[in-house]
């Protein structure tokens, strides 16, 4: 019988069985990934055991990332800015805090940043590098004494193309730095955009870690990472289910395979900074409410003057459509958070519509 008790127990001991590279391959934290897979399948016996391979699967599977490191232009302490080359128009693309920037240069044929430097224009990639090592920032001094003087130090006016977080930090570093236009791919701005149970969510998680977070100095992803999962627990066991039937030789596992890992492997924030991205983004909503102020001045998107392309994955349960800039011109794309950078489709529903606009078109 598919999903016996009996079934789903070797799953889980195949599971915790998982062979070792560097640390353990993800989910991280398992326990808390496992908890909310019996959740979200309930007494669906069956879709709890094909989840169950599925992370298992995930685990076995042997691709790994293997692109090295572009070539470093400069740093400020840990922060480094990396040049993917190519001519024409500069655009510094800044990620997310949150997560690796890796998900911009996934896998060869795969990597935003690369085919960009083929299409007239010249990507500069912000790297945050090991924050956590610098445990005296906070989100205003990461904005205002790393991302600013880096911007400055290029020499030459360029755009700025956040992705996620980095669009919100983008918007307010062109206060300081002016930008020649300024592109927010699945950018929160307005955080009282999400609905009541996230913001709920948000806030329970919140009282559970930041006193976590201050004991460390730092907050892991790993603390965070239970929240992205409860946003959408329904999808997150579709996506292992689905994964157990896939060829694992097939470029859709592969590429499963390398964004798992980068979900995974985000870097530890500095304890101060994460209580500023709860207390003053999530839960005060300074940006929506014109009252962030950075470096002491207050983040106006409306008057910075450039052009804006604001880009919005209509199915994304990350970055909601509700909580848009919603200023400039409007992208909407039928992608979730992470296919509008990396999905089959992102080529033709993102990479090029971004290049036109990176290039003036």
């Amino acid at each position: 019988m598919v999903g016996s008790d009996t079934e789903i127990d070797a799953a889980l001991a195949q599971t915790d069985a998982a062979p070792q590279r560097r640390r353990a391959r993800g989910p991280h934290p398992l326990p808390a990934l496992l908890a909310l897979l019996v959740e979200a399948c309930g007494a669906d016996r069956e879709q709890l055991a094909r989840a169950l391979a599925g992370v298992r699967a995930y685990q076995a599977h042997r691709h790994v990332r293997s692109l090295a490191a572009m070539p470093e232009v400069a740093h400020i302490g840990g922060v480094t800015l990396r040049d993917y080359g190519g001519s024409g128009a500069l655009a510094v693309f800044v990620p997310s805090l949150l997560n690796p920037p890796t998900v911009l240069d996934l896998d060869a044929g795969n990597s935003l940043l690369r085919w960009l430097a083929t299409q007239g224009v010249r990507p500069l990639l912000v790297d945050w590098g090991d924050l956590a090592a610098e445990r005296d920032l906070d989100l205003a001094s990461i904005i205002t004494a790393r991302l600013v003087p880096l911007l400055a130090g290029i020499g030459e006016p360029a755009a700025l193309a956040g992705y996620c977080l980095g669009g919100t930090l983008a918007l307010a570093a062109a206060v300081h730095v002016p930008a020649t236009r300024i592109a927010l791919l699945a950018t929160p701005w307005h955080f009282s955009g999400y609905d009541a149970t996230q913001r709920e969510g948000v806030a329970a998680h919140a009282a559970a870690i930041l006193p976590l977070a201050a004991e460390l100095g730092a907050l892991p992803m790993d603390l965070l990472q239970p929240l992205f999962w409860s946003l959408d627990r329904a999808a997150v066991a579709a996506k292992f289910a689905g994964f157990a039937a896939r060829d694992p030789a097939s470029a859709q596992a592969r590429a499963f395979a390398l964004l798992e890992d980068w979900a995974n492997d985000g870097p530890a924030l500095p304890e101060q900074v994460a209580r500023d991205l709860y207390d003053d983004l999530f839960a005060a909503d300074l940006p929506g409410r014109g009252r962030w102020a950075p470096g002491g001045v207050a983040v106006r998107p409306g008057r910075l003057g450039v052009p804006i392309l604001d880009v919005v994955a209509t199915r994304d349960r990350i970055v909601p459509a509700t909580t848009a800039l919603g200023l400039g011109r409007r992208l909407d794309l039928d992608a979730g958070h992470v296919g509008m950078i990396v999905g089959g489709r992102a080529r033709a529903l993102l990479w090029e519509p971004l290049a036109d606009f990176l290039r003036g078109a």
